[in-house]
């Protein structure tokens, strides 16, 4: 099979999912001696999705030849962009009519970060105030699939010489996310840099318009990725989600370190203290403190931050998020604390 055939399994999820071969994206494909060297161009501009076609380009080579066959993808750009003034990101401006940017951090996994996000965002918005989340945690995506859109496509356009791309928008929320960009399946093996320049660019070319909050799901640790967000992003500050139990607390204080290190110097607004406790909903008065009690209440103590809310273990909570309907959509019941969490949030930031 010749590897132009090949390459045509590549679909570029922004333009209508048409292959990169037929869109005249595929400057040079020559497959000689065990070894294929493909070079995308790209026209004027730089395209947000660059690192991942790459990927996709390994990925079918591999499907169709097996694993032997050494891959090298080059991406060019066709014409040279116009000279931009010195210290200006490209597409910051997109940014102007945000008016907070605040960062959702955990110092590790497995905390229910994303799931806090998501029904902050839905909270916020029912508030009545203008919402966006950038879902940043480009190695395990969730938004899509904890907001019933992993099927969808953001639409995109030109305008100048950059693309601009439209946020998804659902349950009076827009979204953006990696995620829909890549096949759930697909595992985006990129390098720290690689990360950071398609994160910046999902989130500095994304048509927001005015937002009174942009939350960025941020991922765990205190990596090269955060400190990229930090210094590239005008984020206002953050919040940190931690469980009660002491592993989770030690990489809280971590996390808090790393907003406020001097190279950084952002605020934290608050700690929420997730699967506080456990409620059976056959015994909805009942607290069972599986994971210890008020550890995140004595954190935020200790570092004279708010503790911004106490969200318990509900069965609720877990199957919305699974179900692509945040449990933040009811008025009663779990969606009561992640209004107080709203709530918090937004009396924390004027």
């Amino acid at each position: 099979m010749e590897l132009l055939e090949i390459l045509k399994d590549v679909e570029h999820p922004a333009k209508g999912d048409r292959n990169i071969v037929d869109l005249g994206m595929v400057q040079k494909a020559e497959l000689k001696d065990g070894k294929a060297v493909i070079v995308l161009a790209f026209p004027k501009h730089r395209d947000p999705l660059a690192e991942y076609l790459a990927s996709a380009c390994k990925a079918a080579v591999v499907r169709h030849l097996g694993k032997e066959v050494e891959t090298i993808v080059e991406t060019v750009v066709k014409d040279e962009p116009k000279p931009r003034k010195a210290g200006l990101d490209l597409g910051v401006e997109e940014l102007a009519q945000v008016k907070h940017i605040i960062g959702v951090a955990s110092g590790k996994g497995g905390v229910g970060k994303s799931t806090v996000a998501v029904n902050l965002a839905v909270a916020l918005a029912g508030l009545g105030y203008k919402v966006g989340l950038a879902d940043a945690d480009v190695y395990g995506p969730s938004v899509p699939k904890m907001t019933g859109t992993e099927n969808l496509a953001p639409n995109a356009f030109q305008e100048g010489d950059k693309e601009i791309i439209l946020p998804l928008e659902k349950y009076g929320v827009k979204w953006m996310s990696i995620g829909y960009f890549a096949a759930p399946e697909q595992a985006l093996i990129w390098r720290g840099p690689m990360a950071c320049n398609a994160l910046k660019q999902m989130i500095l070319q994304v048509r927001w318009g005015e937002l009174d909050f942009l939350l960025i799901d941020m991922p765990p640790g205190t990596g090269d990725i955060h400190i990229s967000l930090v210094n590239d992003i005008p984020m206002e500050g953050a919040i940190i989600v931690s469980t009660p139990q002491d592993v989770a607390l030690a990489d809280v204080e971590k996390g808090i370190n790393l907003f406020r290190n001097d190279g950084v110097k952002k605020p934290v607004f608050g700690l929420v203290e997730n699967m506080a406790w456990f409620t059976p909903a056959e015994l909805p008065d009942h607290k069972y403190y599986i994971f210890g009690k008020d550890g995140g209440k004595k954190m935020a103590e200790k570092y004279k931050i708010p503790l911004l809310g106490q969200i318990p273990l509900i069965q609720g909570i877990r199957e919305g998020a699974d179900d692509g309907r945040p449990a933040a959509l009811r008025e009663e019941g779990e969606g009561l604390y992640y209004l107080q969490l709203a709530q918090n949030l937004a009396a924390r930031t004027k």
